[in-house]
């Protein structure tokens, strides 16, 4: 077994590591106050070729591996955990239905500006009766000639806001169920297509969230993804990858959450020593080390299996699962270290708890991804 990263990976995660400490670390507080979008950050990491990363070349992607998806959104979270999930979102949402279903065409005419950064990448699967049962879609789609006319509501959709176009689905034959559902890209500026920005949120402030409203949208055949009535299933397959993505934000503010609560317990002083010494902390800061340095190598395998082509379903759910768990077991003792000042926002701990917990939500709960990893392993 080989456990080193290879000259590449290396290389993208020295560069990224120093753009998150550098350029994304220092207004991630004052964004999460204001609720500010990383406008800035994403036409940066677009000028270094990082919003294609794993994309074929020819469409204008980096070439490169989800292993190197995975080390980017780590250390993205772990400064900001708002632009982690925007990155995220970005790649594994918006732009992998379209590399793994789209036409030639689609690929040069909508993943070229995913990778480009012209559009970030959305998705559009949730809706307000249809979340965990994903099989329970409302929005419809009806032929029209060589048209199709869609009609239906979209929640908690990621980067809807600053995407030009993105996949969703509709069910196009409500007698199959979930067979019934087909894939369509949408641009976001078709008549009809509302999307509104007014949710009020626990944390990842400054990430975009929105709901989708379509009233009598039309688009042409050619905008249908993949194969007709094979939208429910394609999606179950980039949630598998989306997983990867979210355990590696988890993982990564894990380690923001650990990486303040160490230097806060050097550094704090009580009964005439520092914290730091107490069995009481140290054992807290072990536990914490051991469960981010298991998820993280979670999180790695997923990501190696998806490279090498193998099935990852199991994989991913499990990296997920314990790791979106541990970072809310880590970001909540790193509190608990602080004491009083980890209520506070100055010492950002408090800003890592709120992003974590909704990693226990997205991207499949923990109860469908218990449900999912059951079923994988025989029980069902």
């Amino acid at each position: 077994m080989h456990f080193d990263l290879t000259q590449e990976q290396l290389m993208i995660k020295k560069m990224i590591k120093e753009f998150a400490d550098e350029v994304v670390a220092p207004g991630a507080d004052e964004r999460d106050k204001t609720k500010q979008f990383p406008k800035e950050i994403f036409a940066q990491l677009a000028e270094l070729d990082i919003l294609g990363l794993p994309f074929p070349e020819e469409y204008g992607g980096g070439g490169a591996d989800t292993i190197s998806f995975a080390l980017v959104v780590e250390e993205l979270s772990r400064a900001c955990g708002s632009t982690g999930i925007t990155y995220s979102a970005h790649i594994s949402l918006g732009g992998a239905p379209l590399a793994l279903f789209g036409t030639e065409q689609q690929k040069l005419t909508y993943l070229s500006r995913i990778c480009s950064g012209e559009s970030l990448g959305a998705f559009g699967l949730t809706e307000p009766s249809a979340g965990s049962d994903a099989g329970g879609t409302r929005t419809t789609a009806v032929r029209e000639g060589d048209d199709w006319r869609i009609n239906g509501s979209k929640c908690f959709i990621t980067n809807a806001s600053y995407a030009k176009f993105l996949a969703l689905t509709a069910v196009t034959d409500k007698e199959q169920g979930s067979r019934g559902i087909t894939a369509f890209i949408v641009p976001t500026d078709a008549p009809g297509f509302t999307v509104i920005d007014n949710y009020e949120k626990l944390g990842l402030h400054s990430s975009n969230t929105t709901e989708l409203v379509l009233e009598d949208v039309v688009v042409p055949d050619e905008n249908v993804l993949g194969k007709m009535g094979e939208g429910f299933k394609q999606f179950l397959i980039t949630l598998d990858g989306g997983r990867i993505g979210i355990g590696a934000m988890a993982v990564g503010i894990a380690q923001a959450a650990y990486d303040r609560a160490l230097a806060y317990a050097r550094q704090r002083i009580a009964f005439g020593q520092s914290i730091s010494k107490f069995q009481a902390i140290q054992f807290k800061l072990a536990d914490i080390a051991m469960q981010i340095e298991l998820a993280r190598t979670m999180v790695l395998k997923a990501a190696w299996l998806k490279d090498q082509g193998r099935k990852f379903t199991k994989e991913a759910a499990m990296a997920k699962l314990y790791a979106s768990e541990i970072a809310m077991a880590a970001t909540h003792q790193a509190i608990q270290i602080h004491g009083g000042y980890g209520y506070m926002r100055e010492y950002q701990v408090e800003r890592f708890f709120r992003d974590a917990r909704l990693l226990e939500i997205g991207e499949g709960t923990s109860e469908i991804l218990r449900s999912v990893i059951a079923r994988e392993v025989g029980c069902s």
